[in-house]
């Protein structure tokens, strides 16, 4: 389907356009039309299905119809970190560019400019609000945030919020809002959390499911069995005369972000590190690099695997296995994006057997075994069935089980504890989300004009 079926307001096609869009993906053409015709939702859709385009353009459209109010706020979009709100704010400068809409960011981490341009958003009013939840309660207790006039609520990566422990901060929140309303809520997952949520927030809401919990077909997985001393050396193995020109390599923990990257360095590769540690305007000239390829390969921590919006990673390396399935599927989905093929390795422990296991049985596929290089010596066998429970509680294991003695295998078995999350969560990446001539997103919510250049891409 192509988006001028839609029949969008002329000023909001010609963004689009320009945008780059043309056919709308299988989660924006069931979305799209309920949003416009004032329904609740509630959907579910994996990484890259084109979610964000699904509610920005239904509630855009609207505002342009008029249905918005003077000196308030008419949209607020909930997001749980920095950097996914820079990159839907990257979005709405694209397809607001020839309109008269405002939007403003607002997050964490700014300077004494950047709060007084939130103050006057919250207080006199703007279109559109992106914001981080902890953030908007700081300028809600403060006492001039107008949301008594709001229309729109959006919720994005919900279950990703309520895994960084903000429930209350969203219920506070939503307790702020008028009860006549439209509630849209985006969720990668559905797990019983997020329905008893959109029990409390929703009106008879359609519900729409994408492909939930499944990677694309179009990424090869595959999973490294070792031990944890032969994590670096594989890295580097795999790297050493690599076809792959964009390769993202993903740690749970900060510590491995900056010994992997030091390592790779000292090897001789083009590599950068991001995670919380790192300066704000470092963050972003690193990502700025990866994002035009003059960097090839990027170290970082979890914060990364949901809403970077960077096309052609041909590589994701999970250097760990992930807390979930779910964080599994957006860490690989960060590659196979814009309808291209990608690769993804996850290296598994012993101890990590059993999560990955877990992953398996939720994708519903066991990931290939690939063969570890034979100067890395011997590895584990992948039998994560007959590992005990932790704390030595009995059970499913039927082979050698205990601490000591697990079997080892001969050499070619194998080829393809997280991090504080809210911690990470409040100092993320702040993504490039440039214009064509360079420019990042302006935060202020100002009228926009025609200009010359040309709006970032979608």
């Amino acid at each position: 389907m192509k988006f001028t079926e839609f029949q969008f307001h002329e000023s909001l096609q010609e963004g689009i356009d320009a945008s780059g869009w043309e056919d709308a993906t299988p989660v924006q053409e069931q979305v799209i039309p309920l949003i416009l015709s004032g329904r609740d939702i509630i959907a579910s859709a994996q990484t890259g299905t084109g979610k964000t385009g699904a509610f920005l353009l239904p509630i855009l459209q609207k505002l342009l119809e008029g249905d918005s109010s003077d000196h308030h706020i008419n949209a607020l979009i909930i997001v749980p970190t920095r950097e996914l709100a820079v990159q839907i704010s990257g979005h709405l400068d694209g397809l607001t560019y020839f309109t008269n809409l405002s939007s403003i960011a607002v997050y964490g981490g700014g300077d004494g400019n950047t709060f007084v341009q939130e103050k006057i958003a919250l207080s006199k009013g703007a279109d559109i609000v992106v914001s981080t939840p902890g953030k908007l309660i700081s300028h809600i207790n403060m006492g001039y945030v107008k949301l008594k006039q709001l229309s729109y609520l959006i919720l994005d990566e919900a279950d990703r919020m309520l895994d960084m422990g903000f429930h209350d901060d969203i219920m506070r929140i939503i307790a702020q809002l008028p009860e006549e309303r439209q509630t849209l809520l985006f969720s990668a997952t559905m797990p019983p959390k997020i329905r008893t949520l959109a029990q409390k927030i929703l009106k008879d809401p359609a519900e729409i499911n994408i492909a939930i919990s499944k990677p694309p077909e179009r990424i090869k997985q595959h999973k490294f069995v070792i031990y944890e001393p032969q994590k670096n050396p594989l890295v580097k193995s795999l790297l050493k005369g690599s076809p792959f020109r964009s390769i993202l390599i993903f740690c749970s923990k900060k510590i491995n972000v900056k010994q992997l990257t030091r390592d790779l360095k000292k090897a001789g590769f083009n590599a950068e590190e991001i995670h919380s540690d790192l300066e704000q305007a470092q963050r972003e000239e690193t990502l700025r690099q990866f994002a035009s390829k003059r960097l090839p390969i990027l170290v970082a921590t979890d914060i990364l695997s949901r809403g970077i919006d960077i096309d052609e990673i041909e590589l994701v390396i999970n250097y760990d296995v992930p807390h979930d399935g779910e964080d599994y599927v957006h860490r690989i989905g960060r590659t196979a994006r814009a309808e291209t093929d990608g690769t993804a390795y996850t290296f598994v422990t012993e101890k990590e057997q059993g999560k990955m296991s877990r992953i398996e049985q939720l994708i519903g596929r066991e990931v290939p075994l690939a063969q570890v290089p034979a100067e890395l010596g011997a590895v584990p066998e992948y039998r994560p069935k007959e590992r005990r429970p932790a704390g030595g509680e009995g059970g499913r294991s039927s082979g050698p089980g205990g601490k000591k003695g697990k079997p080892k295998q001969k050499q070619g078995q194998g080829r393809p504890a997280n991090e504080d999350k809210r911690k990470e969560a409040r100092a993320p990446v702040k993504p490039a989300v440039p214009e064509a001539n360079g420019e990042q997103p302006k935060r202020a919510p100002i009228k926009l004009e025609k200009r010359s250049q040309t709006p970032p891409e979608g």
